[in-house]
């Protein structure tokens, strides 16, 4: 989703919760919600449409972000932004090489008055946390991060404390620098939903950008609260998934994993390791944000299309054969986006199929397809993607 900037912000829905009980709202409501958030923080962000979607698409669906850009692309004022908008509280975290664990998630310290330990927490307890350069310190700090991203809550002297709700981490890396550096450990990267990698801005928005943080720079105000957050969450959990749908999200992460069973036997060399499950989750808790974003309270073949070169860049480890021939992790997803087949849908026409009015898919077939096969014998719709989108 990326409309047109207005001059007229969305108001704020009338709408609330569905009934007494529930805590969802219908999709109109939300996207338009989400409309109004995303329009506010372009008012201080020039360009980078893809990566703001992306992070919001990520605070939705309650997964972390992993940024990765030269430096001065804004991905800081990015995080500040987005935590002003929401009225959140937002915590910055610089990783140096001397940092400790217990700069990160608190420490119990000692107080002679009273002669008991005190629990003193750390930054992470914050709404949005950002790990400015995450790969500048060592394992054993970043590992501190682990618990919290996974389990929202800290451990600290066998007493645990959650963190404040909802909790959005977002992760920075420079990919030019190998001094000083300790790069992320594959299990680590698999722990982000996303990884977002933001590109130079055009010239036009460059420009923008000069004018904007020239004289007066622009701030974000709070345009939605942290209550409405965790409803537009419920509201995302909501949105209807078709198990073809759930198909071709699972096939994306098995064509990485056994590329010549989808007839890309030469990514075979290329890829020393494949996606994880995660993956697969996280292309369907994606796409579900993503199709709440775009007003649809049903999940279709291209909201987990647009979704997966996030989800799946940073999962997969590609071998020395690779490296050597210049082949990077966007050729390799180019090629299997390309490739896996996603179902065609149509409209339902009240034949049995899905009561919220989803698509079905339509199954075709082609030569070589296995009789019934769903998958070999579907159509797709999808478009090649473009590194350089």
């Amino acid at each position: 989703m990326q409309p047109t900037p207005r001059t007229n912000l969305p108001a704020p829905p009338s709408d609330g919760p569905t009934s007494e009980g529930s805590r969802t709202l219908d999709v109109s409501a939300a996207s338009r919600r989400v409309e109004a958030l995303l329009f506010e923080m372009r008012k201080v962000i020039v360009g980078q449409d893809r990566a703001l979607e992306r992070m919001l698409t990520s605070l939705l669906c309650g997964g972390h972000v992993l940024l990765e850009s030269v430096p001065g692309l804004a991905k800081t004022l990015a995080a500040e932004t987005m935590a002003k908008a929401v009225g959140g509280t937002f915590s910055r975290i610089q990783f140096t090489p001397d940092l400790l664990p217990a700069d990160v998630v608190g420490t119990r310290i000692y107080r002679t008055s009273t002669e008991r330990f005190d629990v003193e927490l750390g930054p992470v307890f914050a709404n949005f946390v950002l790990a400015d350069e995450i790969n500048r310190a060592p394992a054993k700090v970043q590992s501190a991060l682990l618990e919290v991203m996974a389990e929202k809550q800290v451990t600290i002297g066998g007493k645990r404390h959650e963190v404040p709700m909802p909790f959005l981490v977002l992760a920075t890396q420079n990919p030019i620098e190998s001094e000083g550096v300790y790069p992320l450990p594959e299990a680590q990267r698999d722990r982000f939903l996303m990884k977002v990698v933001i590109d130079y801005p055009a010239p036009a928005e460059e420009i923008e950008i000069v004018q904007r943080m020239g004289t007066e720079p622009p701030s974000a105000s709070e345009v939605i609260s942290l209550e409405e957050i965790q409803v537009l969450q419920a509201a995302a959990e909501e949105v209807f998934v078709e198990r073809s749908v759930m198909e071709y999200a699972v096939n994306l992460v098995l064509c990485t994993r056994t590329p010549e069973n989808f007839g890309l036997p030469e990514l075979r060399t290329y890829i020393e390791l494949g996606a994880s499950p995660r993956a697969s989750i996280g292309l369907i808790r994606a796409g579900r944000a993503l199709a709440m974003m775009r007003g649809r309270s049903y999940l279709t073949p291209q909201d987990v299309f647009d979704v997966a070169p996030e989800i799946l860049r940073h999962r997969l480890l590609l071998s020395y054969e690779a490296l050597a021939r210049d082949i990077d992790v966007e050729t390799v997803l180019a090629r299997v986006l390309s490739t896996v087949p996603a179902p065609h849908m149509t409209a339902s026409h009240g034949d049995g199929g899905p009561s919220n009015g989803a698509p079905r898919p339509i199954v075709g077939a082609v030569a070589g397809a296995a009789p019934g096969d769903p998958w070999h014998g579907a159509g797709t719709d999808a478009r090649p993607w473009v590194a350089d989108q």
